[in-house]
């Protein structure tokens, strides 16, 4: 880490309130972003006149301060003025949530951080299950019992893990928050539920006799509970003594919420879903699994699907199996895996031929956003095929009530998580599901490549080929096809008044960012809406994707490079999506700024109008 910054670093925490005004600090790609307690606090006049600060925006919520390339730099300085802080690289905002964004939001930031530890014990009960079906382990042993529960602490467990990450995301004290739930699991409160004799608290009030192993609702409404019972706590007992009577009183309170109501209640909220989740199984098995297997790429887009995989936890916890998420998930998967593959069977073009084989391997292995973002959403027809071929594959599983007896990856190594129940049935019926989505799948993209692929080819090709015959020294050429508008027309001020630089925009026709010039990747931002380059003459050049886009989190972005890597004119450098960025509220114009403006004595701009991939917008005159 360099010192270079710290002085100015010290002095923005300063002019911002001090630590103590600070609820969170991030940073994007040009940006330190804070929430402040007190805007009213900060000096926004005094941050601005530093030597090293560009800018001061207030957006959104959000007390910005536009530092430029070396944000990141600066942000590690920042990091040690203000301890204990939520900070961070920037990957969305809570702010002007919609009650739908809200809780998406909360129901992923909850579940998904245990992930790992399901999937891991997962795969560990498909490992035992194997043992079992191909009798390589006696069922009577130690070593099968010990593995048993090797793989049964993560879901026996599930409400100390839920207790932590809700805690985190409602900003009370996690210890604490495990320690409620150990009230809940403790092996007392067990033994009293196991005797099925009444429970009263003094005598007075009722403790319903529920288990909460396993179950996940219940922890989860109490921790949002005791996050304002703790707070509150905090604000009426001296700080002399906090330490010793909140955790205390905190216990005392939710000891008998959580026994006597919170827990009981999340318990029937938990029953009504394993009814619904049994009706769908009975009834109408077939639905949740094709829509699944149909949508899940247009959900993943959207960000619905981390509302809607922990649905199939809820029904591991409440059922023992999963037919909610896991078949139309790993049907969709290896969709989006075949159409890629196809792609690279068909396509023409050398670096279309190399994403499609890496990111359709990847989606085979149950990772699909680099196929998605990066392949299939550009194309549009392999996305559409993938739709078609797992919808069709998620029909049979969801007809045939195939199910998993465990949460894990969704790729190929995932049809062993449907070994279990005592039979192969789930097993073999997974794999004839899969057979039916890989087949349709390749079918259609093949057959949908004989008229698209072609052409889409020669269009990108001719894109390409105009910028490198045309290329010249200190001319920026146009990233993207669209509609150039001039600086003071670009809706932000930071970029409008050319803060950081020279500066136009173009209002983008399609979503291919490809490199203005010959030159190399200095910067590549993690959340994939901008991309800083230097040209061979040494001109420095800001590639930026919207206004205030790095709030999506990357949603709707993929970037095909890295920081260090040589470009050629023409190359693709990231693709997004417009759709995704309008429906975030966000304007999708492209911004391009000279960042070392400087060095030269004036520039001549394109004029307003029209601009294909290749037309010049900047040439800088030394």
């Amino acid at each position: 880490m360099s010192r270079k910054y710290e002085e100015l670093a010290k002095t923005i925490v300063s002019n911002v309130g001090g630590p103590e005004n600070v609820s969170a600090v991030r940073h994007c790609q040009t940006r330190l972003r804070f929430t402040l307690k007190d805007t009213g606090k900060a000096d926004k006049e005094g941050i601005q006149k530093l030597d090293g600060v560009a800018q001061v925006v207030e957006s959104g919520g959000m007390f910005q301060v536009v530092i430029g390339m070396h944000v990141a730099e600066v942000f590690e300085e920042v990091e040690k003025f203000i301890p204990n802080k939520d900070a961070g690289q920037e990957q969305g905002s809570t702010e002007k949530m919609s009650p739908v964004n809200f809780a998406i939001d909360f129901v992923s930031s909850v579940f998904q951080p245990i992930i790992p530890a399901l999937s891991g014990a997962g795969m560990l009960k498909a490992l035992i299950a194997l043992l079992n079906v191909f009798h390589l382990a006696d069922t009577a042993s130690q070593t099968y019992y010990i593995l048993n529960f090797f793989a049964d602490a993560a879901f026996a467990f599930l409400p100390v893990l839920l207790a932590f990450t809700t805690a985190r995301r409602m900003k009370c004290n996690p210890v604490m928050a495990m320690t409620v739930a150990g009230i809940m699991l403790h092996q007392n409160w067990a033994a009293l539920v196991a005797a099925g004799e009444p429970v009263a608290f003094f005598g007075i009030l009722p403790f319903y006799l529920v288990s909460y192993t396993s179950t996940v609702i219940p922890i989860i409404l109490v921790i949002v509970v005791q996050s304002f019972v703790e707070k509150g706590l905090n604000k009426i007992i001296p700080k002399a003594v906090n330490l010793v009577f909140v955790p205390m009183f905190t216990f005392l309170i939710m000891g008998p919420l959580a026994l006597a109501v919170l827990g009981p209640a999340g318990e029937y909220a938990g029953e009504g879903l394993a009814v619904v989740f049994d009706w769908l199984s009975t009834n109408a098995s077939w639905a949740p699994a094709f829509l699944i297997g149909g949508l899940f790429p247009v959900m993943v887009m959207f960000g619905i699907h981390h509302a809607i995989a922990p649905l199939g936890s809820m029904q591991m916890a409440s059922l023992g199996f999963d037919s909610i998420f896991g078949p139309g998930c790993v049907c969709s998967n290896i969709a989006q895996g075949v159409a890629a593959l196809v792609v690279w069977i068909r396509t023409k073009d050398a670096e279309t031929k190399q994403l499609s084989l890496s990111s359709g391997t990847t989606a085979l292995m149950g990772i699909t956003e680099p196929v998605l973002y990066g392949l299939n959403l550009p194309k549009k027809y392999p996305l559409a095929a993938s739709m078609i071929g797992g919808g069709l594959g998620g029909l049979y599983a969801g007809i045939t009530h195939t199910h998993r007896f465990a949460t894990g990856s969704s790729g190929i190594p995932a049809v062993l998580l449907y070994i279990g129940g005592d039979t192969m049935s789930y097993f073999w019926n997974i794999l004839i599901a899969l057979l039916i989505t890989a087949v349709s799948t390749a079918a259609v993209t093949f057959v949908l490549s004989l008229k698209y692929e072609k052409t889409e080819t020669q269009v990108k090709s001719a894109a390409e080929q105009i910028l490198i015959e045309t290329a010249e020294p200190d001319v920026v050429y146009a990233p993207v096809n669209g509609n150039v508008i001039p600086m003071e027309k670009i809706p932000d001020a930071t970029f409008s008044e050319g803060v950081l630089g020279k500066t136009i925009g173009i209002e983008p026709s399609d979503g291919i960012i490809r490199a203005p010039f010959n030159g190399k990747v200095v910067q590549a931002s993690d959340t994939g809406h901008a991309v800083g380059l230097e040209s061979e003459d040494g001109m420095e050049v800001l590639i930026h994707v919207g206004v205030d886009t790095v709030e999506m989190g990357g949603n709707g972005f993929d970037v095909k490079v890295k920081e260090g890597d040589s470009v050629k004119a023409g190359q693709e450098l990231l693709a997004f999506d417009r759709k995704a960025v309008a429906d975030a509220g966000h304007p999708d114009v492209v911004i391009i700024i000279v960042l070392n403006a400087d060095d030269y004595a004036s520039f001549e701009t394109a004029p307003e109008g029209i601009a294909k991939a290749g037309t010049q917008v900047i040439k800088g005159v030394r």
